[in-house]
Formats: C-alpha cells, sequence, structure tokens
C-alpha cells in the first residue's frame, strides 16, 4: 500500500550536512517486502557515527572502530500488531568508505547480515534485506527466515494480529511524548485484526516506496506529530461499536439474592452473577461507553451498583422511575442516546443487553439496535412471544460478552475511509 496516498506523510525541512546525507544515500538499505505485506516503510532517519556513543534512537552502543557506522531507523505506521512500529539497520565502513558488516533488528536483538554462504548482503554499496512479512524484522535470505520463523511470523499475521494494538513502551512514550487511551488502543487492534493476512513468502523491492530519507533529529520531532494524527484518525476510521446497554436485573445482579426495603419497591442489597464485576470492567476498560438502561427506582440501582464499585462505570444511567416510562418504551433507548450524544446512525452499532425478551429485547429490536438475549436466569420466558421479541443474538454466561463484542465489531461493514499503513 501507498503511505503517501491514503494519509499524505509531510516531515519538517531537516537541517542537513550534505557529505553526510550524501553517504546515507549511498548507503541506505534496499528492502524486499513480502508480496501480501500490508505496511510499508515510511520513513528512514538516519545518524553517522565516528566515534563510540550510545544510540540516539535504539538500546545500543554504536562502536565505528576506526570508520563510520549509519544507523538508519525506520519507521513503519503499522506492526500487523500495534501502532508504532521503529527498526534499525547499521552499516559500518572502514576508513576508506568501504562496507564492513550489516547488522539489523530483529524482534529487540542487533543481529550481523549474512548470506548463507557467509558473504554480506550488498548490491553495490547498500544493504540489501529481507522484511519479516506484518512484522518487518530483518533477515538476509528468505528461506532461512521462512525456516526459522515461519510458523510464529504465519502466527502473528494471522491469529495474533493486533494483539497489542498500540505499541507503548518505546523512547517516546518513556519520555512522554506519546500516550494512547484504552478506547484508542481497543481501535487500533480492531484494524489490525482485519488487516490479518496469511504471508505470500514472495519477496521482492517494491519500485517507488522507499521510505523518506532524512536526519534522526528531524525523524525524531516527526513521530510523536505523526503518531497523534494516526490515533486521531482511529474513531472515524475503524468500524466500532457506537455504545453498549446493559439491564440489570439477571444481567449484573442475581434478583434471587435482592434484598427490599420493607414495604418499597427500593432493593438495598444483592449479590452480583458471577462474573458480572470483571466483565463489566473489561468494558469499561477497553473504552466501551456504556450505559445502563434498566426498570426501577434510580434508588435501587444506586444501592446495587454502587455496593459493588460498578456504578461508575456507566458514563450514563438511564432509569424508568427517572424517565416516567418502562421498557419497551421507545423513550428509555432515546434517553440513553441523548445522554451519549449518539445520532440516529448510531443505532446499526449500539448494542442492548438484558434477560428481559418483552422489554430488553422487544425494545431494542424496535428501536434500531442489536439485541443480546443473556440466557442466564429461568425466571423469564426464553421464548419469544413473536418475532419482535426474537433477539438477534444469544449468550449464557455475562462472561461471555467482550468476545461476543469484539466478533460483532469485525463483522459491523467498512467505513468509507479505507484504512492503510499511512491511516489512522
Amino acid at each position: 500500500m501507498n503511505a503517501r496516498a491514503l494519509f499524505p506523510v509531510e516531515f519538517p525541512a531537516p537541517q542537513i550536512l550534505q557529505a553526510d546525507h550524501l553517504l546515507a544515500t549511498r548507503h541506505r538499505p534496499v528492502f524486499h517486502l513480502d508480496a501480501k505485506e500490508p505496511f510499508s516503510p515510511v520513513a528512514m532517519g538516519y545518524t553517522l557515527y565516528r566515534a563510540p556513543a550510545k544510540s540516539v534512537s535504539s538500546k545500543f552502543r554504536i562502536r565505528p572502530g576506526r570508520g563510520t557506522v549509519i544507523e538508519y531507523a525506520v519507521w513503519y505506521d503499522w506492526d500487523i500488531q500495534h501502532l508504532y512500529d521503529l527498526e534499525h539497520v547499521w552499516v559500518h565502513l572502514d576508513a576508506d568508505g568501504d562496507v564492513l558488516k550489516v547488522e539489523a533488528s530483529r524482534h529487540g536483538a542487533r543481529l550481523t547480515m549474512r548470506r548463507p554462504d557467509g558473504s554480506m548482503p550488498l548490491q553495490g554499496p547498500r544493504p540489501v534485506l529481507f522484511v519479516e512479512p506484518g512484522k518487518h524484522a530483518h533477515w538476509a535470505d528468505p528461506d532461512i527466515m521462512r525456516h526459522e520463523a515461519g510458523v510464529f511470523v504465519d502466527a502473528m499475521c494471522g491469529v495474533l494480529a493486533g494483539e497489542e494494538g498500540i505499541h507503548l513502551s518505546n523512547l517516546f512514550s518513556d519520555a512522554g511524548l506519546i500516550s494512547a487511551s484504552r478506547y484508542e488502543i481497543r481501535l487500533a487492534r480492531l484494524f489490525l485484526k482485519r488487516s490479518g493476512f496469511q504471508p505470500a513468502w514472495r519477496f521482492a523491492e517494491v519500485p517507488g516506496l522507499e521510505p523518506e530519507l532524512l536526519p534522526w533529529a528531524a525523524l525524531e520531532a516527526w513521530i510523536p506529530q505523526r503518531f497523534a494524527a494516526l490515533t486521531a484518525r482511529l474513531p472515524i476510521t475503524v468500524p466500532h461499536l457506537a455504545a453498549v446497554f446493559l439491564d440489570c436485573g439477571d444481567t449484573l445482579v442475581d434478583e434471587s439474592t435482592e434484598v427490599k426495603l420493607p414495604g418499597s419497591d427500593v432493593v438495598v442489597s444483592g449479590k452480583l452473577i458471577p462474573g458480572a464485576d470483571a466483565m463489566l470492567q473489561e468494558l469499561a476498560t477497553a473504552g466501551h461507553r456504556l450505559a445502563l438502561v434498566a426498570d426501577g427506582p434510580r434508588a435501587t440501582f444506586e444501592n446495587l451498583l454502587g455496593q459493588h464499585g460498578l456504578w461508575s462505570c456507566f458514563e450514563a444511567h438511564v432509569i424508568s422511575g427517572d424517565v416516567g416510562e418502562l421498557k419497551p418504551s421507545p423513550r428509555m433507548f432515546s434517553t440513553a442516546f441523548d445522554a451519549l450524544g449518539l445520532s440516529e446512525s448510531d443505532r446499526a452499532r449500539t448494542v442492548m443487553v438484558g434477560n428481559n425478551l418483552e422489554r430488553d429485547i422487544l425494545g431494542a429490536n424496535r428501536f434500531g439496535l442489536i439485541s443480546i438475549f443473556l440466557a442466564w436466569s429461568l425466571r423469564r420466558t426464553h421464548k419469544p412471544k413473536h418475532r419482535h421479541e426474537r433477539p438477534r443474538l444469544t449468550i449464557k454466561q455475562i462472561t461471555q460478552l467482550p468476545a461476543l463484542l469484539e466478533k460483532i465489531e469485525l463483522a459491523l461493514p467498512e467505513t468509507a475511509v479505507e484504512m492503510g499503513e499511512g491511516a489512522a
């Protein structure tokens, strides 16, 4: 994919030492990418070392000897498991400017690059490196790469795609220059899961996709801006749920354990359904927008959810005692939409979870939401009276909800803006 076509790359005007730039250009690496690779390198910052020093862009120490070491820091917007990827190549030159050694990064290590016959992987004065599909680690030979790492790479690009979401253990995050919310991490994870692929294990240099070459200082100043732009675009380019509405009785709280205030409908205490607290915390931590949509007096839910420290997990509390109507009244759902600032177009990507076909499911279906029936309790019927009471989806345990929500999000239709390695 062409990053510049999908998301224009604007670099600062760098201070360039012409001799250094010419040397870095002369030895810039040639990258061979997998035929199915979705993310090409976007930019490459160089640093020249003529005396021993700590690397300015990696954890390693540079020892040039009597010559020069050119350090290339290669920026990809995306690794198949996370947003943010900074790889490295080191070209060691002797006093006459000839290449002595080529080193490159591979999963946190710095390794000498040699072909099976022991020769350096060079094309004239330029290193030729094969880039691990999705992960962008460097190898001197594609056959050895596949033999030694093929199973690992296939898994990373497939079932394990998007596992980290956003990489936040690097020199920029450590300096407080980049950060991300759990919401942004979830969206990055969804994008990468959608981007999973089966490597072709066929490699070639991609014409016209050489990354921009500039001094490291310029790339260092640009990366936080790039990161911020990428994360800012996630909500408008990654299909995801707008909100999750939840009932309370026999959805979060076991109704059989509820204790009411004598002579009142107000519940003062009750036990949670097994796993409900961890599930709700997981959804809140992942950045889902949560609304309680429940029938009863407000005091009941303040007591029950407050008792278990869950009241604050909800961004909105829509309660029939306040609204003046019970579910399946559309007013309950429209009030929740107003409270969260949702629009009509958000109905098709909002979920309602409840245990009552006549109230939760019927109301959600009529309002155009994705209805999920929790068939945990037998206190109410599991048999719909008519088609409008049929839930879109059913789960038996509330602990199944987070995984189901991710499946729903991955099944949502793509937005108009297609994402690639240059988009966020």
